[in-house]
């Protein structure tokens, strides 16, 4: 797989979009912050409520969610939200609890039993996890949200721009 050429293609499907450039960004931020979090049966689901909630872009939130949470990608933000989250909360997880999940998030396995794994973890593990991962991504979804709000307001000058000259 070329990163480059994949990268290309995300990107052009995000700036191809078309809408309100604060709908756009406020939905790639959604998927940002979802795609970081260790929620991974749960993304599509959370970005879908996520963004019919704000009523902004769902699919941007999806590409985005794509673009941060892939096999490259989800191994050291799911650490990093362990280390946060043991950090952060009173609880103590260890990796070879989470490494044993998502062994059964990321197999060919029902929902069902994915979502089972889960709840093995207990309250705990959950909460050292999320609150993890929710401080992990909240720098990820504000540099996001404005560097996109940016790019998106560029976009619709020169489409409008475009429009006029023609």
């Amino acid at each position: 797989m070329n990163l480059e050429r994949t990268g290309r293609y995300f990107y052009l499907r995000l700036v191809r979009l078309k809408g309100d450039p604060h709908s756009l960004a406020f939905g790639a931020a959604i998927g940002v912050f979802i795609g970081i979090t260790p929620t991974i049966p749960l993304h599509t689901i959370l970005i879908i409520g996520g963004t019919l909630l704000t009523r902004t872009s769902l699919i941007a939130g999806l590409i985005m969610s794509w673009v941060v949470c892939n096999p490259l990608t989800y191994l050291p933000q799911y650490y990093l939200s362990l280390k946060i989250g043991n950090l952060i909360t009173p609880y103590e997880l260890n990796w070879s609890q989470i490494k044993r999940i998502l062994d059964i998030l990321l197999s060919d396995v029902s929902f069902t039993i994915k979502l089972h794994s889960l709840a093995t973890l207990g309250y705990e593990s959950i909460a050292v996890m999320l609150v993890g991962g929710s401080i992990l991504a909240i720098p990820f979804t504000i540099v996001c949200y404005y560097y996109l709000l940016w790019i998106f307001i560029k976009i619709r000058k020169k489409r409008i721009k475009k429009r006029i000259l023609h």
